[in-house]
């Protein structure tokens, strides 16, 4: 029995941790700041919300089971109440996965999302 509870920790564990974390093989392909099919300029603000934000909200931050949408979260939220919520966090989602000036540009990117 304790066998089996432990096997449950170190799954949930590691879904957790996998889900949180960003994906850094993606840097090391692409270093530069385009779309490599169309070849437009990303902002940094959203390949920081690709590799940090997706993974819990959505590939087009339309929200997924228990999180929000942030593909128009900008309607909902000013941008400081953004920055906070990425801070401190709300609800499910943990603090600090994005901090400084990254979390701040961030909390910009999506506050113009309406």
């Amino acid at each position: 029995m304790k066998k089996r509870w432990l096997a449950v920790f170190m799954l949930g564990s590691a879904l957790m941790l996998g889900a949180c974390g960003g994906n850094d093989s993606d840097n090391a392909k692409d270093n530069g700041n385009t779309n490599e099919e169309s070849g437009a300029s990303v902002d940094p603000s959203e390949k920081v919300a690709q590799q940090r934000c997706t993974t819990c909200h959505g590939g087009n931050l339309q929200g997924m089971g228990n999180t929000p949408a942030l593909n128009n979260v900008g309607s909902r939220y000013s941008e400081e109440e953004i920055l906070d919520i990425i801070e401190n966090g709300k609800g499910n989602m943990p603090p600090g996965l994005v901090q400084g000036e990254e979390a701040k540009a961030l909390a910009a990117w999506l506050a113009e999302k309406k």
